[in-house]
C-alpha cells in the first residue's frame, strides 16, 4: 500500500467500497430469486394437488353413481362410465402418488378396493354366463347392497383423508416458506449491514490514510511560512504525497540556508559599516568642536546635519545588530515555570512612567495558568509589545492588557487607542523595519523592529502573536501553550 498514489488509493478504495455493497446486493438478489423460484414451484404443485385432491373426491362420486345405475339398469354405457371414471381418478392417483408425500399407503388401499368393486361390478354384466358357458372362470359374485355401500364408503374415507392431508402438507410448505422468507430477510438484512460496516470502515481507514499526510502537509506549510525552519519535515501516506513531503523538506533546508546567509550578512554589513560611521561621527564631532578652526554658521548647520544623519544611521545599524541577536538568542530558550499575570503587571509597571508622561491610562486585568518558558524573552516581546502600544496612543488614551485561559493555550490580549493597524497591513505588521500606513501620535516614531523581535521570541516558544481587524485603536493578541 506504501507504493500507491493519491489517485491509486482513492481509485481503489472506491472500488472496494463500491465491491462491498455490490457484493451484498448480488448475495441478496440471488437468494431472493431462489425463493422466488421455490415459492412458484411450490404455488404450481399446490394447485396440482388440490385439483388432483378434488378431482378424486367427484370421480368417488361419479363411480358410485355409474356402479348403483348399472347393477339396477344393467346398461353397458354405464359400465363404460364406471371405467372411464375409474381411468379419471387413477390420473389423479398418479398426480398425488408423484409428490411423493407418503400417500403410498392410502392410494395403494384406494386402488384395491376400487379394483375389488370393478370385480363384483363385472360379474353382473350379460356376457358372464357365456363365458362361464364356454369353460371360463365365474367372476367374482355380485356385491349386496351393504357391501356395495361400504367399499364406496371406504373410497369416500380415503379420498377424504388424502384431500385432508394435501391441505396439511400443502399449509405446512407454506409455513416452512414463510419461515425461510423470514430468515432470508434478516439474512438480507444482516448482509447489508456488514456491507455498510465494511464500507464505513474502509472509507474512515482511506481518510485516515489521505488526510492524515494532509494535515501534516498543511503545519509543515505553516511553519515554513512563519520561518519555524528547524524541524524537519516527515510526511506518510501515499508515494505522491511522500515525494510532497520530501521537497518540502527540501525547501525548508533552503529557506534555512538563505535565512543564514541573509542574517550572516547584514552582520558582516552592520560591522563593517561601524567603523567607518564612527570615524565619520568623530570627524563631525571635530569640525563641531572648532578643533580644525572657527565654522561659521552656514558651515555648523551643516555639520549638525552630517552629525543627525550620522546619529541617525549608527541607530539603524544598531537595530540591525539588536534584530539578528534575537533571532540567534530565540533559538536558545532557558524554560523555567512562569506565572505570567506577575509578570505582564511587572511589565506595566516599567511602563508606568512612560505612559504618564503621556497622560496614559495603563491597566492589566485577568489570570492565567503557569507556562513553562523563558521568563527574561517573554519579558522582551511583552515589553516590545506594549511600548508599541504606549507610542501610538493619543495622548490622555487608554492601554489594556487582558491575559486569560483559552483551551490549550493562555491569551494575551493588548488594546490601545491608536490608529490601528490598516486590514491589508495585519501581516507585514511585524516584518522587520516596517512601520505601516498610519502613523503614531506625537514625536514618537519607532523603528519597526520592536514587533519583529515579538514574534521571534513568541515563535520561539511555539506560539503565535498577530494583528486582529478592529474599528477603533489596535488589537494585538499572543497565544502561548501551556501544560496542566
Amino acid at each position: 500500500m506504501s507504493r500507491l498514489s493519491f489517485r491509486s488509493t482513492l481509485l481503489a478504495s472506491f472500488l472496494l467500497i463500491a465491491g462491498a455493497l455490490a457484493a451484498a446486493a448480488v448475495s441478496g438478489w440471488l437468494s431472493l430469486e431462489a425463493l422466488a423460484r421455490a415459492i412458484h414451484d411450490g404455488n404450481r404443485k399446490a394447485l396440482a394437488l388440490n385439483a388432483a385432491a378434488r378431482q378424486l373426491g367427484e370421480r368417488v362420486t361419479d363411480l358410485e353413481r355409474s356402479a348403483r345405475q348399472y347393477l339396477v339398469l344393467g346398461d353397458p354405457a354405464l359400465a363404460i362410465r364406471f371405467r372411464d371414471a375409474l381411468g379419471e381418478a387413477s390420473g389423479a392417483l398418479a398426480v398425488l402418488e408423484s409428490a411423493d408425500l407418503g400417500y403410498a399407503e392410502s392410494i395403494s388401499e384406494w386402488r384395491v378396493t376400487a379394483a375389488d368393486i370393478g370385480r363384483h361390478l363385472a360379474s353382473a354384466e350379460p356376457t358372464a354366463t357365456e363365458l362361464v358357458a364356454r369353460g371360463a372362470p365365474a367372476p367374482a359374485p355380485p356385491l349386496s347392497e351393504s357391501e356395495l355401500s361400504s367399499r364406496f364408503s371406504t373410497l369416500v374415507t380415503l379420498s377424504e383423508n388424502l384431500a385432508g392431508r394435501v391441505q396439511q402438507d400443502l399449509g405446512r410448505r407454506n409455513g416452512e416458506l414463510l419461515a425461510a422468507l423470514d430468515h432470508q430477510r434478516d439474512a438480507l438484512a444482516l448482509q447489508i449491514l456488514a456491507a455498510l460496516v465494511l464500507a464505513g470502515a474502509l472509507a474512515a481507514l482511506t481518510a485516515w490514510w489521505l488526510l492524515r499526510p494532509l494535515t501534516r502537509i498543511e503545519q509543515a506549510i505553516a511553519e515554513l511560512g512563519e520561518s519555524r525552519l528547524g524541524t524537519p519535515i516527515r510526511i506518510g501516506g501515499p508515494v505522491d504525497l511522500r515525494q510532497l513531503g520530501e521537497r518540502l523538506d527540501w525547501l525548508r533546508l533552503r529557506l534555512a540556508d538563505l535565512e543564514a546567509n541573509r542574517n550572516r550578512v547584514l552582520r558582516h554589513v552592520s560591522h563593517e559599516l561601524k567603523t567607518p560611521l564612527a570615524s565619520l561621527r568623530e570627524g563631525v564631532a571635530l569640525l563641531g568642536d572648532g578643533v580644525l578652526g572657527r565654522l561659521s554658521a552656514e558651515q555648523r548647520e551643516v555639520a549638525g546635519i552630517l552629525d543627525h544623519s550620522a546619529r541617525a544611521l549608527q541607530e539603524r545599524i544598531e537595530q540591525l545588530l539588536d534584530y539578528n541577536a534575537s533571532q540567534f538568542d530565540a533559538r536558545r530558550l532557558d524554560r523555567q515555570p512562569t506565572a505570567l499575570l506577575p509578570l505582564l503587571r511587572e511589565v506595566a509597571s516599567e511602563h508606568q512612567l512612560l505612559a504618564q508622561s503621556r497622560s496614559l491610562s495603563l491597566s492589566v486585568d485577568g489570570d492565567a495558568p503557569i507556562v513553562t518558558a523563558d521568563a527574561g524573552k517573554l519579558r522582551i516581546a511583552l515589553s516590545n509589545l506594549l511600548a508599541n502600544a504606549i507610542a501610538f496612543s493619543p495622548i490622555d488614551g487608554k492601554v489594556r492588557l487582558e491575559i486569560r485561559a483559552q483551551g490549550d493555550d493562555v491569551v494575551i490580549d493588548c488594546f490601545d487607542d491608536g490608529p490601528g493597524v490598516a486590514e491589508d497591513e495585519l501581516e507585514r505588521i511585524f516584518d522587520p523595519f516596517f512601520q505601516g500606513s498610519r502613523s503614531a501620535h506625537g514625536p514618537l516614531k519607532g523603528s519597526g523592529i520592536g514587533l519583529a523581535i515579538v514574534r521571534e521570541f513568541i515563535a520561539a516558544h511555539a506560539g503565535r502573536v498577530r494583528a486582529l481587524p478592529t474599528e477603533r485603536g489596535a488589537h494585538f493578541r499572543v497565544e502561548l501553550p501551556h501544560a496542566e
